[in-house]
């Protein structure tokens, strides 16, 4: 897997769920199209009269989730900016989602603007495996974070956190972080206090 696959994935499903927030703070979320995938950039569209629109130029984080019949799960988070070049963007989310014609015929479409993601990280997390897959890769300027659980020098080598553990990722006191839940029961029932989140 890597970052243009996940948001291939995305793209395939393509009715996603887009959170902002309002000006008050407070979560909003709703289901909109993606509409073009390339060189892994996200792009999609929306009304100038929405509040989704005026959420985007407020504050320009947006964060985008899905998952797909096999149970396979893309997060993203990530930076959403306006485009140049409006009519050029426009015309081409029309061509290649025909659809939107019936929805906006004629010039009605240019009420709409395009955005892009190309600034982010996605996560990607696949339940079918055995053990679970999560992985997560960082898309234009994007680092990625560390994230899940690690063991520290205080770990008094017990083996209560392996033989606990939902996806038996632990092996030889290390946490394989390509297949942790992120849970926490390793944390919360090791007696010594040895296992903190990545990156604090």
């Amino acid at each position: 897997m890597n970052a243009q696959k996940c948001l291939e994935i995305l793209r395939k499903i393509k009715d996603v769920s887009f959170a902002t927030v309002d000006e008050k703070g407070l979560p909003q979320v709703r289901i909109v199209d993606v509409m073009i995938v390339e060189d892994e950039k996200l792009y999609f569209c929306t009304a100038r009269g929405k509040d989704f629109y005026k959420q985007l130029l407020n504050d320009h984080h947006v964060a985008i989730s899905a998952m797909n019949e096999k149970y396979q799960m893309v997060r993203l988070s990530g930076i959403a900016e306006k485009l140049e070049d409006q009519t050029y963007w426009i015309d081409r989310i029309f061509e290649e989602n025909p659809s939107m014609n019936d929805v906006y015929p004629g010039d009605s479409r240019y009420i709409l603007e395009a955005f892009s993601i190309k600034d982010g990280e996605i996560e990607f997390f696949d339940l079918l495996k055995k053990p679970i897959v999560r992985e997560n890769f960082g898309i234009g300027e994007w680092k990625v974070k560390q994230t899940g659980f690690e063991i520290t020098k205080d770990c008094i080598q017990c083996g209560k956190c392996e033989k606990i553990c939902p996806q038996q990722c632990i092996r030889g006191y290390e946490i394989n972080q390509t297949h942790c839940l992120h849970c926490g029961l390793c944390k919360e029932e090791c007696p010594a206090g040895a296992i903190k989140k990545r990156g604090e």
